[in-house]
């Protein structure tokens, strides 16, 4: 029933609903119109629809990923291993000693992201050579380099960048944010930007015109780097199994395949959601920096 006051203020409507008492005492107070409450159900439905659907494309995702890991470990990766991974790998060993590979290997992560070359493939290659403990290590240190010459350099270039930086407002929006703020929020923004599919290598020579702090940027680059790192490391390591077992004229047992498809699949989702989950909190903090502008 609704009632008013005379001065054009409506009082919501209020139902009471008493079930018989032979089926034991039962009262509910419920406000509000029939259509809300229909709007109401709807939501939930709809968000509990919305939910089964993400679940199945997420399983529908790794089901992909480990048929796709099968196939590639299966019959595509032998031969390219033969025709390929395994002379190389074996001109290397014989042409440089560990010290001297080891020694390439990290001149290259630290100096290939100052000239705009990726080193994926020299973290695949130190994964490979140098296992999880000693690779990451190597890469870690080497990455140090790697982003703070960028950063270092972007001081010849500083008024460039930030004149950059104006042109593109919605576009800059994102890197801004991580020079703003705590010590706490540079980290974590750079960290997410680390994470986040951006092109770090703008990023390095970019960093330095937000306004970003030098420890707050290496700290979140080195901890944002360390999927990445993994994620090469792994494959290096996926790659030498494969090598050995191609050159000794025997493929993987049916063991070896499924550890080795399941350590894609984590490998792979774990990567996707951390740069899904980056991606979201990037653009939220690209949201309110453009509201502030």
């Amino acid at each position: 029933m609704t009632y008013s006051d005379g001065a054009d203020k409506t009082v919501p409507e209020l139902k009471l609903s008493i079930e018989d008492p032979e089926n034991g005492d039962y009262v509910k107070l419920r406000g509000g119109s029939d259509e809300e409450e229909e709007e109401s159900q709807a939501g939930c439905w709809i968000g509990s629809v919305t939910s089964v659907w993400f679940w199945v494309k997420l399983i529908s995702l790794v089901a992909f990923l480990g048929l796709l890991a099968f196939l590639i470990i299966k019959w595509i990766a032998p031969f390219l291993i033969e025709k390929e991974l395994i002379p190389f790998i074996k001109w290397v060993r014989s042409t440089f000693s560990i010290r001297v590979l080891g020694l390439l290997l990290f001149a290259s992560v630290a100096l290939f992201p100052s000239i705009l070359l990726p080193s994926s493939p020299s973290m695949w290659m130190a994964g490979l050579t140098f296992g999880y403990g000693n690779g990451f290590l190597l890469i870690l240190s080497a990455a140090s380099i790697g982003v703070t010459l960028p950063f270092l350099i972007g001081h010849l270039f500083l008024h460039k960048m930030q004149e950059w930086l104006k042109q593109y407002p919605k576009k800059a929006a994102i890197l801004r944010a991580a020079g703003e703020g705590t010590w706490f929020h540079q980290f974590q923004a750079v960290t997410l930007i680390r994470v986040s599919p951006f092109p770090y290598m703008v990023y390095n020579y970019c960093a330095l015109a937000t306004g970003v702090h030098y420890g707050p940027y290496i700290l979140g680059s080195l901890v944002g780097m360390v999927p990445e790192i993994f994620v090469s490391i792994y494959t290096g390591i996926m790659l030498r199994t494969l090598a050995v077992a191609s050159d000794k004229r025997h493929g993987l047992s049916a063991v070896e395949i499924v550890v080795n498809v399941l350590g894609f699949c984590v490998t792979a989702s774990a990567t996707i959601v951390c740069t899904i989950y980056s991606k979201k909190k990037l653009s939220a903090m690209q949201s309110e920096e453009v509201e502030t502008c």
